[in-house]
């Protein structure tokens, strides 16, 4: 029996960011980083709708890094700036796709996003492929767009293209089922709430446009991210409710198909998970060897604040992942070279 391997790299979390709960807020409320240089691009997709991606353009036949972001996400979302800046500081291009519903305005139609939608991933990854099909392609994903990632990963296995050549996820709630029912305990609730407010308040929207889509009573009843899920995001998706959509979309029952090398950067203290999902993640990862754990025992969810003073953070997450990245683009690159000669 393999084991999976450990990393070499330690995180330090910043003394003036104490606890789970002050490391996941602070990037939201404290993290100002400035965004350069994007354009926005518009994709139609093959079912009538749009996405849309925001882009970074490095230099000629640069790498380039396809990223996705957690639940409620968009373009201002504190670690987005992160990797952008990780990106151009390394000289690669990036894509940040924009879930449906995620932008700045409300996609066309019926269906949302959600934590198992792999389409628009799989949409996207291809187009950019064709773009450059010479072009090394690195994905990652953070919280919700890391489960979505991870599942892609699993659902193509060896039939990813050829020049996908690694991928990283941070604070991924590998359990959805059980994650749900974490955050909707203690003073956790309050992340549950805020997701809740705007989910709620699209699928009213949404429900505007498209009368009898879900049952308004049972949104009305919904009081937990939980709920909202058996309201609407199953109905509206084909799932039977809310345990089927979590049963069918979580990443664990896909880590064991992944087939590129993969690393999977959590929290022991993250207040969305309990830690006992991570235990299982280790014991899938134990028979694969393209999965690589990070798991800290601090850092929150997709908060891994670190830095010696307040007025110099430094953000390990974004880091991180992208150092991974950068290591396995340098051996693939190693490895054609090889070929070639």
């Amino acid at each position: 029996m393999s084991s999976a391997p450990h990393s070499e790299y330690t995180y330090r979390p910043a003394w003036w960011v104490p606890g789970a709960h002050a490391q996941t807020l602070w990037g939201k409320f404290f993290r100002r980083t400035r965004i350069a240089d994007l354009h926005r691009v518009r994709w139609e997709t093959p079912d009538n709708d749009f996405i849309d991606l925001y882009r970074l353009r490095g230099p000629a036949k640069a790498p380039r890094l396809l990223f996705l972001h957690g639940l409620e996400g968009t373009i201002r979302s504190h670690y987005v700036g992160g990797f952008f800046h990780e990106a151009k500081r390394r000289g690669w291009s990036a894509d940040l796709l924009i879930f449906r519903g995620c932008g700045d305005e409300p996609n066309r139609a019926a269906r949302f996003y959600h934590s198992g939608e792999t389409t628009d991933l799989a949409f996207a990854v291809e187009r950019v492929v064709a773009e450059s099909p010479n072009t090394p392609l690195v994905l990652a994903g953070v919280s919700l767009g890391g489960n979505v990632l991870l599942k892609y990963l699993g659902e193509r296995g060896s039939l990813l293209p050829r020049s996908v050549v690694a991928a990283g996820a941070v604070s991924v709630p590998y359990d959805l089922e059980r994650g749900a029912r974490f955050i909707g305990v203690g003073f956790s609730r309050i992340y549950d709430r805020h997701f809740l407010r705007t989910l709620r308040r699209k699928a009213l929207e949404k429900l505007d446009r498209y009368p009898g889509l879900f049952d308004r009573v049972a949104l009305d009843r919904a009081h937990t991210l939980e709920d909202f899920d058996d309201a609407v995001t199953a109905p509206v998706h084909g799932f039977t409710d809310a345990h089927d959509y979590y049963n069918r979309s979580s990443a664990l029952r896909w880590l064991a198909a992944i087939r590129v090398p993969t690393l999977l950067l959590s929290a022991r203290d993250d207040p969305f998970l309990p830690v006992s999902v991570l235990d299982d993640v280790r014991k899938v990862a134990e028979h694969n060897p393209e999965l690589s754990l990070e798991f800290t025992e601090h850092g929150g969810h997709a908060g891994f604040v670190g830095g010696t003073w307040p007025w110099r953070p430094a953000y390990y997450a974004e880091w991180r992942v992208c150092e991974f990245l950068a290591l396995k683009l340098s051996s693939d690159r190693s490895i054609n070279v090889a070929e070639v000669r």
